[in-house]
C-alpha cells in the first residue's frame, strides 16, 4: 500500500477501496477492479489513493481524502468478513465527516449494509450482461442524474442486491429484476448495482471464461456475450459524481 504525500495547495487524494478482484488472466488482460475505477473516473494514478482492504490494508482517516469510490468484488457481504466489517466501519465515519461516497457492486450492498439495510441473494436470481436501467420518478431533480435519458444500457455482474434500502435512502434507478440498481444514500454518497467500469470487452471475456458455471445456472454465456453493447451513459457516471461532490483539500481544512 502506497501513503499519499501530505497535500499542500493540491487536491487531496481520491480513496479507492478495493474489495477484490476477479481472477488473475482476467485481471491481468483487462486490469484489477481498482485500475478499471480509477479509469472509469477519470483519474490518474497519483491522484489515488488505493486500499486493498480485502487483504488487511486499511485506509487513513477520512480528513486524509476528498472522495471515496468503492469497487466491486467477487466476495458476498453477507458472508461478513472481517476486513468487510472493518471497512463498514470506516464507512460510517467517514459519512459522519461528510465525506462523499460513490460504491459500486460489491461497494453498493456494502454501503447500504454499513447504514442499516440488508443485503441478500436476489430472489429474482442473477443478472448478467448489458441489461436496461430504467431511471425513477424518485430520479427527477437529482443533481447526479440530471440530464440523464430516461432509460439507459449498464453492465450487470451480481447475484446478491440490496434486499431492504437503510433509512433515509432513495432508489433512483431499477432494472428488470432489481428495484435498488442506483440509489443516493445521502446527499453526497450513491451506489449502482451495476459497473460504470465495465465495457464489453472485459464482460465477453469474463462471460467465456465463466460459460460452464453460467451454464450450470441456466443461463447462456454466448446468447449473453453476443448481446453485449456500450454503456456510455453509466461508463460517465463516476466522473459526473466526482466533478459534483469532490471535497477538495481546502474545504475539508475548514
Amino acid at each position: 500500500m502506497t501513503t499519499p504525500a501530505r497535500p499542500t495547495d493540491a487536491a487531496l487524494p481520491v480513496l479507492i477501496l478495493h474489495t477484490g478482484d476477479p481472477d488473475e488472466f482476467l485481471r491481468q488482460s483487462h486490469g484489477s477492479y481498482a485500475d478499471m475505477t480509477r479509469h472509469a473516473a477519470g483519474l490518474a494514478p497519483g491522484e489515488t489513493h488505493i486500499v486493498r482492504v480485502y487483504e488487511g490494508e486499511r485506509p487513513l482517516a477520512p480528513s486524509a481524502y476528498r472522495a471515496v469510490l468503492i469497487t466491486g468484488s467477487p466476495a458476498m457481504v453477507t458472508d461478513r468478513e472481517p476486513w468487510s466489517e472493518q471497512t463498514a466501519e470506516w464507512i460510517r465515519q467517514a459519512a459522519a465527516k461528510g465525506l462523499p461516497m460513490f460504491g459500486v457492486c460489491y461497494g453498493h450492498q456494502l454501503l447500504a449494509h454499513a447504514f442499516g439495510g440488508v443485503v441478500d441473494y436476489n430472489p429474482k436470481g442473477r443478472e448478467l450482461g448489458t441489461q436496461i436501467i430504467e431511471c425513477l420518478p424518485e430520479a427527477t431533480g437529482d443533481a447526479l442524474l440530471s440530464g440523464l435519458p430516461a432509460q439507459f444500457p449498464a453492465q450487470l455482474l451480481h447475484a446478491q442486491t440490496i434486499a431492504q434500502l437503510p433509512e433515509g435512502a432513495v432508489a433512483l434507478a431499477r432494472s428488470e429484476k432489481d428495484d435498488h440498481q442506483l440509489v443516493r444514500m445521502a446527499s453526497n454518497i450513491y451506489s449502482t448495482q451495476f459497473h460504470p467500469e465495465f465495457g464489453p470487452e472485459f464482460m465477453h471475456d469474463h462471460l467465456m471464461r465463466h460459460q460452464a458455471e453460467y451454464a450450470r445456472q441456466g443461463l447462456n454465456a454466448t446468447t449473453l456475450a453476443h448481446a453485449l453493447g456500450p454503456t456510455p451513459t453509466a461508463a460517465n457516471l463516476l466522473r459526473r459524481f466526482l466533478g459534483l461532490f469532490q471535497r477538495s483539500a481546502t474545504s475539508s481544512a475548514n
